[in-house]
């Protein structure tokens, strides 16, 4: 017999409840599409963070997809400051 499990998404997979995955799912999407927004501006990244009001660091962070260290408030405020319109939809499971 086989332990395997089967997940709909590496976030289920990684979170420990079905809560933390929904926040993870959330995060990732809003950054995914935060950084394809980024990826059009001109210039160096550390313009494109001043652009966006926080650090080099800070940016490289978001840049490299690091959704753990991102709050969902931090992204919205983010994609406020990049001129970008968050909506929320949902769906039932």
């Amino acid at each position: 017999m086989s332990n395997e499990q089967t997940f709909s998404s590496v976030w289920d997979a990684l979170a420990d409840t079905p809560q933390e995955a929904a926040h993870l799912k959330v995060r990732s999407a809003l950054m995914i599409e935060l950084n394809e927004s980024i990826k059009q501006w001109p210039g160096s990244d550390t313009l494109k963070a001043a652009r966006l009001g926080i650090t080099k660091p800070r940016f490289s962070n978001l840049k490299s997809g690091r959704v753990d260290l991102f709050s969902l408030d931090a992204l919205v405020d983010l994609a406020a400051a990049a001129n970008l319109t968050v909506s929320m939809h949902l769906v039932a499971a």
